[in-house]
């Protein structure tokens, strides 16, 4: 496996596009004195792996999910003139991960890169479904009031994994008009295939549906940038434009209960676009040793697709819809301007401000809702456009107390106006401070504290009343909340020694005191250490560990009044890794061990005043990993690679835990089951390189 070239990161879309800018930075294109390598050399890998077992999970971004022989290709290649220079790789080729990059470019002039990932994702492959690949019911299929009456359920099932898989393209270049001006273009296809989950409602009763999906995502960045002296302005275009090949999804109920020749019929998600201009620039002021950044950046999203009737049953009433589409739209504004200076020598100062808005111009209406296809509501009611403004600002310091030690601090003030919400207006100030020390730069240890508050100026009982909530209650995310934190953070590279070490521990208590109901309190504890040895040149080895705890309380109420219950939320995660490498053995062979364990713990505790303390059964997991790579140097070009890799992995799961499809009377499930799995992958492969050996091939 080897490291990408180059990051092709971009925001990922499955659904509605993401209303951010699109944050592209292409200053390693432009470099007009990189020196290149003059030359050729590339590497080939051909080998083959076996799997011992079928395990869904582990095949999950790995390609191995199945029991078997795979075959597999890698590749890479680096040429050089003295001012042009092409890369290649290839990984992955026989599996369901493959990837293919191809990038290059002239010195000062242009730049390009193709590429092509595949990603594999497994959830389950122990589920099991009755309906067939259209979602209708099997012949000869009996249907009951409850899964208990189903006779003809257990002959029916038949085993469909909950699996997916995610094809992205992407191609982009940059080109250079003389030294002030270039312009860059990149573009990315995303489509993404596969089963997933989604819940089939027949009012009383629901049936869990493997719901074939087939979404496509395409972005586009375009921008010109002009470069100054002392700074450079960007206009840039992003565009992201989803469809979404199933406009609905129909399925027939097994339920003798809502038995009906015609099918449910559900809206998927709409065909959606969003597309954003944004002018960005920065530049470098003599005095105070001053940069000044800013961008401005406004952007439309809209959906209009065609609206579903409020029922698929021609025997249901119902009224017309008020409009044919949805007619959405969401206007965005976002604004931020940061300035960084050096006053004086030994202080340096920062402050930010970032604004966004965003604006839903979607029009009103009054609909009457047809409730899950058979029922009709009788009730009108008004689609609500959510909007919100956000701003944010910060104001931070640092200086030079003596030599090896630095004071800061810092200030940050958020407001938060929201539309149809329960709190219209949220603030939050946050103070900080820090001290760090570096004794004659082998060790840094730094100590970093402070408090946060959040106030809101007061919660709308009348919006919580009119979705038939308690009007105690204060979503978490709303209320007013007060948070202390202290940070440590400590490395050291010991004199004279190989040795080198790290540490962090974190710790945050939030406190809800004005939440009658809801939650009431929070607690995060994290602590991680790591350790590495290097033993002599051609040998090392280390060791990390790590540990996060998670405390929640919550107060709630069954009789729509004061609090006559409580819960007590405890997550508990750690993890050990410990590694060597051992080089040139033999000077021909190299050895390299990596182990990893982890496990996790949620224990849920639920206090009653009727029924005292009841404690719901523990969600428990353990992983056990290990990885053996062994290279061996038949001759200067020829290497011989072998790798065995171990995984363990089990979970305790009451949600999953022998819910077999008829368990619960008014739902039928796919039965899925808790992950339980070991298997090993053992690899052989042959590596082959020619060419200039001193020139680096990409890694």
């Amino acid at each position: 496996m080897r490291t990408i070239v180059k990051s092709l990161a971009l925001p990922i879309l499955i659904g509605s596009p993401t209303i951010v800018a699109a944050d592209v930075d292409t200053s390693d294109w432009l470099c007009e004195s990189c020196p290149f390598e003059t030359g050729y050399r590339a590497e080939y890998e051909a080998g083959a792996s076996y799997a011992s077992d079928d395990a869904g999970r582990f095949g999950n971004g790995t390609g191995y999910d199945e029991k078997g022989t795979y075959g597999n290709f890698d590749g890479s290649g680096h040429y050089s003139t003295d001012d042009y220079q092409l890369d290649w790789m290839i990984e992955d080729l026989g599996l369901s991960t493959r990837f293919a990059e191809i990038s290059g470019g002239q010195q000062g002039s242009y730049g390009f890169y193709l590429a092509y990932r595949e990603i594999p994702y497994r959830l389950f492959d122990t589920t099991q479904t009755i309906f067939t690949g259209n979602l209708g019911l099997p012949a000869g299929w009996v249907g009951a009031g409850s899964t208990s009456g189903m006779t003809a359920l257990d002959a029916s099932l038949r085993t469909r994994a909950i699996e997916s898989d995610r094809r992205i393209l992407d191609a982009g270049g940059h080109w250079l008009s003389g030294k002030r001006w270039s312009v860059f273009a990149d573009f990315r296809r995303q489509r993404k295939e596969g089963i997933d989950i989604i819940a089939g409602s027949g009012f009383s009763q629901a049936s869990q549906l493997p719901r074939v999906h087939d979404y496509e995502t395409d972005q586009i960045d375009l921008g010109i940038r002009f470069r100054l002296p002392k700074g450079s302005a960007t206009l840039a275009y992003y565009g992201s434009f989803f469809s979404n090949k199933n406009d609905a999804l129909s399925w027939q109920s097994p339920f003798s209960t809502f038995t009906n020749p015609e099918r449910n019929v559900m809206a998927e998600a709409p065909d959606n676009e969003f597309q954003q201009l944004t002018l960005s620039g920065n530049y470098r002021f003599e005095s105070w040793r001053s940069v000044l950044t800013a961008s401005l950046s406004t952007g439309t999203g809209e959906q209009d697709e065609v609206l579903l009737p409020y029922t698929s049953f021609a025997s249901v009433p119902s009224e017309p819809l008020p409009r044919a589409t949805l007619d959405g739209s969401v206007d965005t504004t976002n604004f931020a301007l940061t300035w960084t200076a050096r006053p004086m020598d030994g202080l340096r100062v920062k402050a930010a401000y970032r604004y966004d808005d965003r604006d839903n111009t979607t029009p009103q209406s009054e609909w009457t809702r047809v409730i899950v296809d058979f029922v009709n509501s009788g009730e009108a009611e008004q689609n609500i456009p959510y909007s919100f403004e956000r701003s944010k600002l910060n104001l931070s310091a640092e200086y030079r107390l003596f030599r090896d030690w630095r004071v800061s601090a810092g200030y940050d003030y958020k407001t938060l106006d929201r539309d149809f919400q329960e709190v219209a207006e949220q603030t939050e100030d946050t103070g900080w401070g820090q001290v760090r020390w570096r004794p004659d730069g082998w060790a840094d240890l730094r100590l970093r504290g402070g408090t946060s508050r959040r106030d809101i100026d007061r919660y709308d009982t009348s919006v919580t009343a009119s979705a038939g909530q308690n009007p105690l209650l204060r979503k978490y995310n709303l209320a007013y909340r007060y948070r202390e934190f202290v940070e440590f953070v400590a490395s050291a590279s010991l004199p004279n020694a190989p040795l080198s070490v790290g540490a962090t521990f974190y710790r945050s208590d939030d406190n809800y005191s004005r939440s009658q109901l809801g939650m009431t309190d929070a607690r995060e504890r994290r602590l991680t250490t790591d350790v590495t040895w290097a033993i002599s040149e051609t040998a090392s080895a280390y060791l990390v560990y790590g540990d996060e705890q998670i405390e929640a309380a919550q107060l709630g109420s069954a009789g729509f009044s004061d609090a006559d219950w409580s819960a007590a939320h405890d997550d508990n995660f750690d993890h050990v890794g410990i590694g060597f490498a051992l080089r040139n053995i033999g000077e021909k062979l190299d050895l390299r061990f990596d182990y990893t364990r982890g496990n996790g713990d949620s224990a849920i505790g639920v206090t009653t005043d009727t029924n005292g303390f009841r404690p719901l059964p523990d969600l428990e997991s353990e992983l056990d990993s290990l990885r053996i790579e062994v290279e061996y140097r038949s001759s200067e070009h020829l290497e011989v690679t072998a790798t065995l890799r171990y995984e363990q992995f089990s979970a305790d799961d009451w949600a999953l835990q022998d819910v077999e499809p008829a368990t619960i009377p008014t739902l039928l499930s796919l039965g899925a089951e808790p992950y339980d799995y070991d298997l090993w992958v053992f690899g052989v492969g042959f590596r082959y390189r020619f060419g200039d050996r001193d020139i680096a091939l990409v890694d």
